[in-house]
C-alpha cells in the first residue's frame, strides 16, 4: 500500500492523537476544559516570546498596572537578559524569564500568564543554577526574585539557608543521575 504522505505533520502531534490518549475517555465538556487550558500554554508562549522581544529591543509598554507591562518595563529598566539559559548539567538547566547581575545583585524575574498560582521554588532553583554556573558563593551575593502574575508582582529575597540546599540537591542528584547512565551505557 502506498500510505498517504503528510510532510507537513511529521514530528507533530495533534490535540486528540494517540499519544495523548486519555481524551477518548473525556466528555465533551472535559475535552472543551483541556483545549482551552491547552490554548491559554500556547498564548503563554507567544506573551513569553513578545516579552522578550521587547525587552531586547528596549520597547517599553504604556506604563499600567497589567502584568505583562509591569514585567516588560521592569526587565528594561533593570536592564535584564530575557530568556537566558542557566546550565549546570544536561541534567540540570533551565530557563529564567529575565535575570541581571550587577554590583553583588543578582535579579531574576518571572512572567506568569496562567491563572494557577506561581511557587517562588522556580526562582530559587535559578538562583541556584546562577551561582553553580558561575561559581559565585550565595552568601557572597544579594539575590531578589520576582514573580509577576495576575496584575501583582511576588517579590522575594531568599536567605542563604534557602538557596544552599538546593544547590546540594543539584549536585548530589546530578551524580546519582549520572551514575545510572554509566550503568545503563
Amino acid at each position: 500500500m502506498n500510505f498517504n504522505k503528510h510532510l507537513n505533520l511529521e514530528g507533530q502531534h495533534a490535540f486528540l492523537g494517540a499519544s495523548k490518549y486519555h481524551w477518548i475517555n473525556y466528555s465533551e465538556d472535559k475535552v472543551i476544559e483541556s483545549y482551552n487550558k491547552f490554548l491559554a500554554t500556547l498564548k503563554g508562549t507567544t506573551l513569553h516570546e513578545f516579552a522578550a522581544q521587547c525587552i531586547k529591543l528596549g520597547q517599553k509598554l504604556p506604563k499600567s498596572k497589567k502584568t505583562l507591562n509591569n514585567y516588560v518595563n521592569d526587565a528594561i529598566g533593570y536592564k535584564m537578559t530575557p530568556e537566558q539559559v542557566l546550565y549546570y548539567s544536561e541534567n540540570c538547566f533551565g530557563t529564567a524569564d529575565a535575570i541581571c547581575f550587577r554590583n553583588r545583585l543578582l535579579r531574576i524575574h518571572d512572567l506568569k500568564t496562567g491563572v494557577i498560582p506561581a511557587h517562588m521554588e522556580q526562582l530559587k532553583i535559578y538562583a541556584a543554577l546562577f551561582c553553580l554556573e558561575y561559581k559565585i558563593k550565595p552568601s557572597d551575593i544579594d539575590i531578589e526574585l520576582r514573580i509577576y502574575q495576575n496584575d501583582e508582582v511576588l517579590c522575594h529575597i531568599p536567605t542563604v539557608e534557602e538557596i544552599v540546599p538546593i544547590i546540594d540537591k543539584i549536585i548530589n542528584f546530578d551524580k546519582a543521575i549520572n551514575k545510572v547512565k554509566e550503568r545503563e551505557a
